[in-house]
């Protein structure tokens, strides 16, 4: 299907797509309207451009029309020559400047036939959307280059790129600044200067790259044509060649008119390029040129370039060392600043075009649109990361203001001058309230049977093949032990794989990866217990869906994350309705202990087995105490057990042990049961306090100890039915507190 045709004097340039239809078709669905899918288009010299999709339409120049170029698609491109032009040589030039033996999704493949005069090819853009051109270059057989370039925009197919990629690098860049930056891309995005910040090589290379041309000619220019200044110079010569005698002169000639040889001091006015304004030309061209010499050693030992990219490159680089070694700048001093202002740097011709350049180059960057172009990561890069900080935001919500957030992920320069988020253990975001670690946060860990703890998590192991996955949280949890940690794993898929009921459902094999994830993903404990364990207890997928948050609610992905622990949710910047699946599933993990999330949610064991827990309670205190069944009910309301203090019967003896109880064995007649409390130690409260919340307590002061739910608890060697409780009669009310190994001993008599 043929999309465009550009119509010039010395060519016509279609482009194609077998499968716009479709792909037009999967977008629409994901925007609101047809609106959200235009694209600016905008050309140089005589062209007839028009759009050929719906119906045939001229589009006039800087119109916005609906969009023909979308991620992932592939575009056939032909361009045919006018017989009569004699055209030797022809390409077809992109933004990217990556080796087609890249690994990158955006591909590009061009061949010039001389013979037809047709130039052919196609193209895809992977994942990287934003501002993009196509240029055709060609040379005619006396020698003359000609350029023409279509400047278009690159669509996402899953998200609104007119909104929703700008929300996305906001997001990054508020918490991680500059890890958005790319370089060598087939894309691009506007940005505007900051007179403050740092000037990083990543932008100062996008920069330099759109406009080094403007710049070498403009010192070219200054070079045919400098600004000099008159300078009164000492010169020395015969009575003979002065043409003007002053009065000292003429005093010295009267003294030496005798003497032919004498040599006469003289001051003549004398045009000298030592300019201020050319000591800057020659401090800003050396600092541009070093400094281009350094990125590009880098970049080549880094990134793998087409040979042409390569040689244009280094061409450019050898042009602007020719120019710092002109012959010009041998009689121009060493810049020393600014003394006044300089109305030549402002407003002369070639001058005012390298301070600028000098300018823009030395200042950082705002997200605002601007005149100049910055190039970011593909959307499938950047949506991943957003959706570690969504995730990241949302625990931070579950929160009270007195969490500590220790905030250890960090950006990591790689081989050339673009950051990373760095990964594993060295990403980690920790959740603290009063030193105790509540939850962590982890970016792409790579698990493996190595050695693996700057990339990975300790003690987490893949005893087969390394496993990566996107986030991984870790919730630490301390009511079956201190310190144990209840992982789940997320993973950001840009894709989406078809559309049921109004509502994008994630890849099937994405929902596959979970369950390989957690089959393949174990904890080890050291050499203390090298038993394999099983660690992940979930895993979900994060995808750019959307739909109705009631019918996204009853999908299939979202109900399998009740029944067996994995599933999806559709994130999406700018619908807060289905974010909130995520934020409540999130809140529930928080909130919930570590029994209910091993027995009694959905984590399903192997057939003919069940989930429990026993404690190990070595070194652990009880409290027996007698509770009145017809006090059970408020007991459960108020979770709270309390004991009277004093010297009346029925007191607790504080014992070693009563500030750290961790048990509660409660007797009624014959009924027992084993309850665990909570470890911040018991409260004194009054009678009347109590009394308020409907218990019957007579006297005036309590110990109150705060009960943590009321599953019984299962303690390995204890049988509490076997249990001799102290006392006969109504001593047997009296409340004690014993170790439980002691508790056990008793068992066993």
């Amino acid at each position: 299907m043929e999309l465009l045709l550009v119509e010039h004097p010395d060519f016509t340039l279609t482009i194609d797509s077998d499968n716009f239809n479709k792909v037009w078709g999967k977008a629409l669905k994901n925007m609101a309207s047809a609106d959200n899918l235009v694209s600016l288009y905008e050309w140089k010299d005589d062209a007839k451009v028009t759009l050929l999709t719906s119906e045939e339409r001229n589009i006039e120049n800087g119109e916005s029309s609906p969009a023909i170029f979308f991620d992932n698609a592939d575009y056939p491109i032909w361009v045919e020559f006018n017989r009569s032009l004699p055209v030797v040589d022809a390409h077809l030039s992109l933004p990217g400047k990556i080796s087609k033996d890249a690994d990158s999704n955006a591909k590009e493949t061009f061949a010039f036939r001389k013979s037809a005069k047709m130039l052919t090819g196609f193209i895809n853009y992977g994942n990287e959307i934003g501002k993009s051109y196509l240029r055709v270059d060609y040379t005619l057989s006396t020698g003359e280059k000609r350029t023409w370039q279509l400047n278009y925009e690159v669509l996402s197919t899953k998200l609104n790129y007119h909104e929703h990629w700008r929300t996305i690098i906001t997001d990054i860049e508020s918490e991680y600044r500059m890890l958005s930056l790319d370089f060598m891309r087939r894309t691009f995005h506007s940005f505007k200067p900051e007179s403050t910040g740092e000037s990083i090589d990543i932008i100062w290379w996008n920069v330099f790259q759109s406009i080094q041309n403007k710049f070498v000619a403009a010192v070219k220019s200054i070079l045919n044509k400098p600004r000099h200044r008159l300078r009164d110079m000492a010169e020395y010569m015969r009575a003979e060649r002065i043409k003007r005698f002053t009065p000292t002169l003429e005093e010295e000639y009267a003294r030496n008119k005798k003497n032919d040889s004498h040599l006469y001091r003289t001051m003549q006015p004398t045009n000298s390029n030592d300019t201020m304004e050319n000591r800057f030309l020659r401090h800003a061209l050396t600092g541009i040129s070093n400094r281009y010499h350094k990125l590009l050693e880098r970049i080549e030992s880094s990134t793998p370039l087409s040979s042409e990219v390569l040689k244009e490159m280094k061409s450019s680089d050898q042009k602007l060392q020719r120019l710092c070694r002109h012959p010009f700048f041998r009689t121009v001093g060493r810049f020393s600043g600014f003394t006044q202002e300089s109305q030549v740097l402002q407003k002369a011709s070639g001058y005012s075009q390298v301070y600028q350049t000098w300018v823009i180059l030395n200042k950082s960057y705002s997200l605002e649109e601007g005149l100049h172009n910055l190039e970011t990561k593909d959307i499938a890069t950047l949506y991943e990361i957003w959706c570690f900080i969504q995730v990241k935001r949302i625990i931070e919500e579950q929160f009270d203001d007195d969490i500590t957030i220790d905030n250890q992920s960090r950006l990591e320069m790689n081989s050339a001058f673009t950051y990373n988020l760095s990964k594993g253990q060295s990403s980690s975001v920790l959740f603290r309230r009063d030193d105790v670690e509540l939850a962590e946060l982890i970016y792409n860990p790579q698990e493996s049977h190595k050695d693996n703890r700057n990339s990975g998590i300790e003690g987490v192991v893949s005893p087969t093949v390394p496993q990566r996955p996107d986030i991984v949280l870790q919730l630490t949890k301390n009511d079956i032990e201190t310190g144990m940690k209840m992982t789940y794993l997320f993973d950001a898929k840009y894709r989406i794989d078809k559309r049921e009921n109004g509502v994008d459902s994630p890849p099937d094999d994405a929902i596959n990866q979970m369950h390989r994830y957690r089959d393949a993903i174990y904890f080890r404990n050291g050499l203390s217990d090298p038993t394999l364990k099983k660690e992940v207890i979930g895993g979900y997928i994060l995808f750019p869906g959307t739909g109705e948050s009631e019918v996204v609610a009853k999908a299939w992905f979202m109900q399998s994350v009740d029944e067996v622990n994995i599933g999806a949710f559709p994130l999406r910047p700018g619908e807060t309705s289905n974010r909130q699946f995520l934020s409540d599933f999130i809140s529930g993990l928080i909130n919930s202990n570590a029994r209910h999330l091993l027995t009694d949610s959905n984590i399903i064991p192997q057939k003919g087995l069940k989930y429990g827990y026993q404690d190990k309670a070595d070194g652990d205190y009880v409290l027996i105490g007698y509770y009145d069944k017809e006090d059970w009910e408020v007991i459960q309301r108020n979770s709270i057990y309390y004991v009277r203090t004093g010297l009346r019967n029925g007191s607790l003896h504080l014992a070693a042990g009563y500030e750290d109880v961790k048990y509660l064995l409660l007797h009624s007649g014959g009924e027992r049961k084993l309850l665990r409390l909570k470890g911040d130690g018991p409260r004194l409260a009054t009678g009347e306090e109590l009394r308020e919340k409907g218990f019957k307590s007579t006297g005036k002061n309590y110990l109150v100890y705060t009960i943590d739910g009321f599953q019984s608890v299962e303690i390995d060697g204890l049988d509490i039915n076997s249990v001799t409780i102290r006392g006969i009669g109504n001593r047997s009310a009296e409340p004690y507190i014993l170790p439980i190994d002691r508790l056990i001993e008793s068992t066993n008599k």
